[in-house]
């Protein structure tokens, strides 16, 4: 996780986090003024941020579109000292790295979101078009 002091500004230090995200979840952070993230489904027990922008990306780009055309990455600003008390798990290589928040959690973490939740991703399933073979012909 970046730490970010604020100098300048007042308010706590905050961390980066990074969200993948589909298409739904983000029409509802949108519908949130961009301030909040949606309560999980239940069969969602965790809210899971992620720690890097690179991991980010591959769950967006190589998850999100397969299942939905299109996948989102986002980045926002969460108190560092309230952050700290999520554990931080290793999803598999070294930088796989997510932050692990209990659903039932989840209104008391956006209360301490610092800004606005950025789209700053976003890519989308390509199609080629089938060309007849020349053999076709």
């Amino acid at each position: 996780m970046i730490d970010t002091p604020r100098p300048g500004r007042p308010g706590p230090a905050t961390r980066t986090l990074w969200r993948p995200t589909g298409p739904e979840e983000l029409a509802l952070v949108e519908a949130s003024g961009r301030r909040a993230w949606p309560p999980r489904l239940p069969d969602q027990p965790i809210f899971y941020p992620v720690l890097n922008e690179d991991y980010a990306i591959r769950i967006a780009r190589d998850w999100n579109v397969p299942a939905s055309g299109i996948g989102h990455v986002t980045r926002f600003e969460v108190e560092a000292d309230f952050v700290a008390r999520y554990p931080v798990r290793q999803a598999g290589g070294r930088t796989i790295l997510e932050l692990w928040v209990p659903a039932e959690d989840l209104p008391e973490f956006n209360r301490h979101i610092v800004g606005p939740i950025e789209l700053i991703h976003t890519f989308v399933r390509t199609f080629r078009p089938h060309l007849p073979s020349a053999a076709a012909s």
